[in-house]
């Protein structure tokens, strides 16, 4: 009974150091489970040489590196291509893409450390990580996320400390080159009314409260197209096609990813989820996550 109430006070953050790795919650879920059960087959073998949080990080990455052998990575639109000059066109779909999906602030965030765990689950940066080879993105989220030490990672991952010390560096360099720069986020009284006037410009069918708040340089993604847009010019018109008539849309705000984010109803049907980014006074970026099974997952 003890050590089950031990495991079970590490869930939450080994679900974000899973969530990390893959991008994908149903995943990091399944994958925590399979960390728990090799866990429970092997405590006999537990003699307490390092502490029981660093023995069930060990099992955890070496489940998501066994479970990321051979896999293409997850993604979000813009990692797939250009941007689409067209915004009255079809969206693109890729039915057989890997996508970076939503996660409960919930599901991964402890309440004591929230602020600490809300930049490293940004989706952009879920997103970034995922350009990594699987072994260097264990060994940046251990070392720079979770601040375990090169001997601890080494360990860990059953490698040297200089090896460590070199896959570190080079994760470093190609995160350098794909995450987007970091803009200054507004208050959280000024992130409350950005995200109200985003939900009333849906749930009214009103364009000029989008044009409002929306930065020039914003972009929309839909996540399962490879259709995306970067900038007024095409944003607005694409969004001026989908805002129906008032009352079509209905939208609860949540948390995802440590950023607000809302759930969203269609003509009284469950549609998904959209994750805002802010940035100065104004929306930075929408992602679309249209899958109404997502809906149930928020509270």
């Amino acid at each position: 009974m003890g050590m089950t109430v031990e495991f079970e006070g590490f869930r939450r953050e080994l679900t974000a150091h899973c969530y990390r790795m893959v991008g994908s919650v149903d995943e990091a879920e399944d994958l925590v489970q399979e960390t728990y059960l090799r866990a429970w087959k092997g405590v006999d073998g537990f003699r307490g040489e390092a502490s029981l949080r660093v023995w069930l990080y060990r099992i955890a990455t070496n489940v998501c590196l066994t479970a990321l052998k051979g896999r293409g990575r997850r993604a979000v639109p813009s990692g797939l291509g250009a941007a689409s000059e067209d915004p009255y066109g079809e969206p693109v779909i890729a039915e057989d893409a890997l996508w970076v999906q939503p996660v409960p602030d919930e599901l991964v965030m402890d309440p004591a450390s929230i602020v600490a765990d809300r930049e490293s689950l940004k989706l952009a940066l879920i997103a970034s990580l995922q350009y990594l080879p699987a072994r260097q993105r264990a060994v940046l989220i251990l070392r720079e996320v979770l601040a375990f030490s090169a001997q601890e990672t080494a360990e860990m991952l059953e490698t040297s400390v200089t090896a460590v010390k070199s896959m570190l560096q080079r994760a470093r360099a190609t995160l350098e080159k794909v995450e987007p720069a970091k803009l200054a986020e507004p208050t959280e009284p000024d992130q409350k009314r950005l995200l109200d006037q985003y939900i009333a410009a849906f749930e009214t069918s009103d364009l000029s409260i989008l044009e409002r708040v929306l930065r020039k340089d914003a972009s929309l993604e839909m996540i399962g197209s490879t259709t995306w847009f970067a900038g007024n010019d095409t944003c607005l018109p694409y969004l001026a096609t989908v805002l129906g008539n008032p009352g079509d849309w209905r939208m609860t705000p949540i948390h995802a990813n440590g950023q607000p984010a809302v759930k969203t109803y269609y003509q009284g049907e469950p549609f998904g989820v959209a994750l805002l980014t802010f940035a100065g006074n104004g929306i930075k970026s929408i992602t679309v996550f249209g899958d109404p099974t997502l809906v149930d997952r928020f509270p």
